[in-house]
């Protein structure tokens, strides 16, 4: 069973209020990744299961009390949802730091903090969904208004499972949609543990359901499902194509945030302080599960040796263990496979000749997927080390002679999703920013996200934005009203 202090439905579906056992009583195990132990187990939702689920939010979205509810209303439930968040946030760290292997004062800090945070924004702007009158060449009254999309596919990743839930459901919610959220088979906890908050709240039956399981046979059923008006997913990219496939093949609104390896530009004029912490917190956050992470870091040349001398002192002091300890920075991957992975991109930078600056071997500890905080150098820039998400604490380095090298090397893989600049050169930190192909530029610091920041990706890391008022008008549809005044 789940090492904490509280008590949850133990693993079950949440589906129309109610909690139930799949369909077939399949159930999965849970791994605790800080010891590569099995922790408790979950519901493998069918196909049958996910369809009782949208079958439960389109009953909730047509007929049932949501459809009625208003703005205001809407927004006082995500008030409440925030509220229970804080008041149980011990509790809900634990559970993320069990299932993730995330350091719990990072549970605390960032995915607790930001999880209320979101409910809390979107209550906010709950209260002033509105549209506007036009001005038309006709005698009439011509009004827009935003409505609901419907029943809103969630399929959330395992290395931000509460954060990219809320960035999700809060939108949907505030605008007046149900939800069937599909978690990641591998970090489902947080989001059967919600389901109970969001109940408490006064979120009525029907309106969010969660069905725990895989995505090639939940997750696809969801994505398939006919009762399904719109699709958000957070995930890999070559996931998100699949997921774009299908939205497309019914022609239904799907957003999505995809993978990313972003560019971290360091110019000789930066303050070099400041820019070493940025750059570590860049790619050690969340082991380096982080979509919007900084694994690539650009130096210009007259520092770059400087800089990586600092970053071989200074990395292997960041301190990786039991991520119930407090002083943890940097815990265990999620899971075995990312850490093989890990692996397999280190190994392939020997073999290219970089050189290993510091890190670059597993930590034997208690069992666990520990990776060392690993600097790489010398790699040449059409390498796959170089151009693909590692998705690990893995930082490359490449020197650069001119502020356009910078910016086209940082323009160089297939992503877009975030990238940063250290200068205390003010023009020129706005001229780079504007030059970038990523859908959120950090300027002397790193992962500075707010609910009120929309971000989001181009080219392969996906479309459609996260946060901000853009994030709820992407959960509702807008329709015109013509009077005739004739």
């Amino acid at each position: 069973m789940v090492m904490t202090t509280f008590e949850i439905e133990p693993g079950r579906l949440f589906v129309g209020g109610q909690w139930r056992e799949a369909a077939d009583g399949a159930r999965t195990e849970v791994v605790d990744p800080s010891r590569g132990a099995v922790v408790t187990t979950v519901a493998e939702a069918s196909a049958a299961d996910v369809d009782a689920a949208v079958r439960a939010a389109r009953e909730a979205f047509d007929s049932g009390p949501w459809a009625t509810t208003t703005g205001r209303e809407r927004g006082r439930i995500l008030n409440r949802v925030a509220q229970l968040i804080r008041e149980n946030a011990d509790e809900i760290a634990q559970l993320e730091s069990l299932d993730v292997g995330k350091p719990i004062s990072l549970c605390h800090a960032v995915d607790v903090t930001n999880a209320a945070n979101d409910y809390e924004y979107f209550a906010a702007l709950a209260f002033s969904l509105d549209g506007a009158t036009r001005e038309t060449g006709h005698n009439a009254l011509a009004y827009t208004k935003r409505e609901a999309v419907g029943v809103v596919a969630a399929i959330t990743p395992f290395n931000f499972p509460l954060i990219l839930a809320g960035s999700k459901l809060g939108p949907a919610l505030a605008a007046g949609n149900t939800v069937v959220h599909k978690p990641a088979d591998e970090t489902p906890l947080s989001a059967l543990y919600m389901a109970k908050l969001l109940q408490e709240a006064g979120v009525p039956d029907g309106v969010v359901n969660v069905v725990t399981g895989t995505g090639p046979v939940a997750g696809e059923a969801l994505l398939r499902h006919n009762g399904v008006d719109k699709i958000a997913f957070t995930g890999s990219t070559a996931i998100g194509r699949h997921v774009a496939s299908a939205a497309g093949e019914a022609l239904k609104p799907v957003t999505m945030e995809l993978g990313g390896n972003a560019a971290h530009i360091v110019f000789e004029d930066a303050d070099v302080e400041k820019a070493v912490g940025a750059v570590i917190k860049g790619f050690v956050f969340n082991t380096g599960q982080f979509c919007m992470g900084g694994p690539r870091l650009l130096v210009a040349r007259p520092v770059y040796e400087t800089l990586l001398g600092i970053l071989a002192d200074a990395v292997p002091g960041v301190p990786v263990g039991d991520p119930r300890q407090p002083e943890t920075v940097v815990g265990p991957m999620a899971g075995e496979r990312h850490l093989r992975k890990v692996e397999e991109y280190v190994a392939l930078a020997r073999k290219e000749g970089a050189r290993i600056v510091c890190g670059g071997e597993r930590l034997d500890l208690d069992g666990g997927y520990y990776y060392k905080p690993t600097v790489i150098a010398d790699l040449a820039n059409d390498s796959r080390v170089v151009q693909e998400e590692i998705f690990g604490p893995v930082l490359t380095v490449q020197p650069f002679d001119s502020e356009d090298e910078a910016v086209q090397l940082a323009n160089s893989t297939p992503y877009g999703l975030a990238s940063g600049v250290q200068t205390t050169n003010l023009a020129r930190a706005h001229r780079v920013a504007n030059r970038l192909q990523a859908g959120i530029v950090w300027i002397n610091d790193w992962a500075m996200l707010d609910p009120a920041i929309p971000f989001g990706g181009v080219k392969d890391s996906g479309f459609g934005r996260e946060y901000g008022p853009e994030a709820l008008a992407a959960y509702t549809k807008v329709k015109s009203v013509v009077v005739s005044l004739d």
